[in-house]
């Protein structure tokens, strides 16, 4: 009988500022052998970290299974942006679910910015959380329309938290040309995004959950009697339920979820240090994300530099001249940066689905799914981990409530999945330049 090759050590998270400013967190031991649990959870970023704290502590036994380290994937490499509500807006939601649905669906996002807060007081995460998000118009006949949403979440679903911006007060906050109104959302914010996802798996080990790091999952078998996954390196667990929590990085690992959830990648760069610059690129320490289907995103970081995202890249794998492919869209929105050095440059993969709303299911009698956030993962992921630990105890109203959102199955399948759906990303990213 061939020998199981020992699990290699797991890779260092990616070079980024993130990462240049993390928060010391030994890696997990790898997994080897088998063992049985009460729940497997696949993925190590806020979904999964999320769930298996929950439910270790409601007294189940759980093992968490990373390919590298925890907070390796998107969820150490995002803008750090909390937004309110769901990636569609209401007016959307109640189209498409019934007013009913879209009101539980507005009350599930603001318990995930409560949750986010409340996960980060009570098990002390360092991670520069701050109150303060910017929807910045960039065209001039966007600004009427984001003024009367504003007014109907105010009026609809009583949230107050809204200042609506004109011209000439969104650039008094964002040194650019380039916007010409918006919305302040004084309840929404940003934060360090993988101090949080690291912040996230020492309370879920403190809890008692099994975490192992260079633990890639090869298959996942949802039998009768109980459900086998089995990694790379040969390590099998056996288990009552598993979770699907990998979002953008399970390509591949269940066709269930590949005709729902396509990957794609994303880009951020942080400049060096602006000093007494970084007042005048955003005067009040808020995040900003604007209104082009491609969104620019950025922020300060708490040394001063600018975290600028933009340029999704529609390839399979991610760029490694991140710094230049960047550059362009930042210089867009602040030409007067210019002159200011870019000393980061990372990208990562998010899971984006047809309608822009998450996949999160069912998928048999022992797994669930979550994923396919398509950006808004920072606020909806830690508290969708948690509605998938109450599933498993069986409690599953919330569950359904998100089951019952529009995901259809991309056209064409798996195969043709990719070269059509960037077809349509690719038209609605030339409408922002037109």
């Amino acid at each position: 009988m061939p020998a199981v090759p020992s699990p290699a050590a797991p890779p260092d998270h990616p070079s980024s500022w993130y990462a240049a400013t993390a928060h010391s967190l030994p890696a997990f031991p790898p997994f080897e052998g088998e063992t049985r649990a009460d729940v497997c959870v696949i993925g190590g970023g806020y979904t999964g970290l999320s769930a298996a704290l929950h439910l270790a502590e409601a007294g189940l036994d759980v093992v968490l299974l990373e390919q590298a380290r925890v907070g390796w994937g998107a969820s150490g490499r995002n803008g750090g942006q909390i937004h309110s509500g769901q990636r569609r807006d209401q007016d959307f939601l109640e189209k498409a679910v019934g007013r009913e649905d879209a009101r539980k669906l507005w009350d599930l996002a603001e318990e995930a910015k409560a949750l986010v807060r409340d996960l980060i007081a009570r098990h002390a995460i360092d991670c520069d959380l701050k109150r303060g998000l910017i929807l910045a118009d960039h065209k001039p006949h966007y600004v009427p329309q984001s003024h009367a949403y504003a007014r109907h979440l105010d009026e609809a679903y009583g949230y107050a938290a809204l200042e609506l911006l004109s011209r000439e007060e969104i650039r008094a906050l964002v040194g650019s040309q380039a916007y010409y109104g918006g919305v302040m959302d004084r309840d929404a914010g940003h934060l360090h995004p993988l101090n949080f996802a690291l912040g996230l798996a020492a309370a879920a080990a403190r809890a008692g959950a099994r975490l192992h790091d260079g633990a890639r999952v090869r298959s996942v078998d949802d039998g009768a009697a109980q459900a086998r996954v089995t990694t790379e390196g040969g390590g099998v667990v056996n288990a009552g339920f598993v979770l699907e929590c990998g979002n953008g990085l399970m390509d591949g690992l269940d066709g269930r979820v590949d005709t729902h959830v396509m990957s794609i990648c994303n880009y951020i760069a942080a400049t060096a240090p602006l000093g007494a610059r970084a007042q005048e690129v955003i005067a009040n320490d808020a995040a900003v994300a604007d209104s082009r289907f491609v969104v620019n995103y950025f922020r300060l970081s708490s040394d001063g530099r600018l975290l600028f995202g933009g340029g999704e890249s529609y390839r399979r794998t991610l760029r490694e001249d991140v710094p230049a492919f960047v550059r362009p869209y930042m210089l867009r929105i602040f030409p007067q940066l210019a002159d200011v050095p870019i000393d980061y440059g990372w990208g990562g993969v998010l899971g984006l689905t047809l309608t822009r709303l998450p996949f999160v299911r069912r998928l048999s009698s022992r797994v669930l799914v979550s994923a396919g956030y398509c950006g808004q993962g920072v606020a909806l992921a830690p508290l969708f981990g948690k509605i998938l630990a109450e599933a498993v105890t069986g409690q599953m109203g919330r569950l359904d409530v998100l089951a019952r959102l529009p995901v259809p199955a991309f056209p064409g399948g798996t195969l043709l999945r990719y070269p059509l759906f960037v077809a349509g990303l690719s038209y609605y990213a030339l409408r922002d330049r037109l």
